[in-house]
C-alpha cells in the first residue's frame, strides 16, 4: 500500500499535548498555547472563545488544587468526529471536582459553574494513580 493510501485510513484526529507547570504561569501558558493551537485550525470563533475559557478554568484548577510540589499538570487538545476534546491531567487523584458544582455563594467550585455553561459535555476520569484528568468537550458542529 502507498503512503497516500495509508494516510487516508488513518482517522481525521489531531492531537495537542503539553506539560506545563503547576503554576499560575504554567496555566497562563495553557490558555495561549491552546489558543494558539485553536486559530492554527481555524476553528469557530464560539468554540475557541469557549474553549479559552474552559482551558484557563481547568488549568486554573490543576495549578491550585491538583499542584504537588514538582509535580506538573498534562494539556491535551484533541479533534475527532466534529469534537474538541479538552483534558487537564494532574497528580492529585484524591482531590476530585465535584460533578456538581457549589452554589454561586460557595467558597470554592465557582469555577466549574463555568465549565458547567461552557461545555457540552464535561468530567473526570481516574488514573493511572495517582493522576486524575478533568475533561471538557465541545461539539464542533453546533452552530
Amino acid at each position: 500500500m502507498n503512503q497516500e493510501k495509508s494516510t487516508q485510513l488513518l482517522s481525521p484526529t489531531e492531537q495537542f499535548s503539553i506539560l506545563l507547570s503547576s503554576t499560575p504561569r504554567g496555566a497562563r501558558l495553557a490558555r495561549l498555547l491552546a489558543a494558539e493551537w485553536m486559530r492554527t485550525r481555524e476553528m469557530p470563533h464560539r468554540v475557541t472563545e469557549a474553549a479559552e475559557h474552559l482551558v484557563a478554568e481547568l488549568a486554573a484548577n490543576a495549578a491550585t488544587h491538583g499542584r504537588l510540589p514538582g509535580r506538573d499538570f498534562r494539556l491535551v487538545l484533541r479533534t475527532r468526529s466534529e469534537t474538541l476534546r479538552i483534558e487537564v491531567t494532574d497528580t492529585r487523584g484524591d482531590d476530585l471536582p465535584r460533578h456538581h458544582p457549589a452554589a454561586p455563594d460557595a467558597e470554592s467550585g465557582r469555577g466549574l459553574l463555568l465549565v458547567e455553561a461552557l461545555a457540552d459535555r464535561w468530567g473526570v476520569e481516574h488514573g493511572p494513580v495517582p493522576r486524575k484528568t478533568v475533561w471538557a468537550e465541545l461539539d464542533l458542529s453546533r452552530p
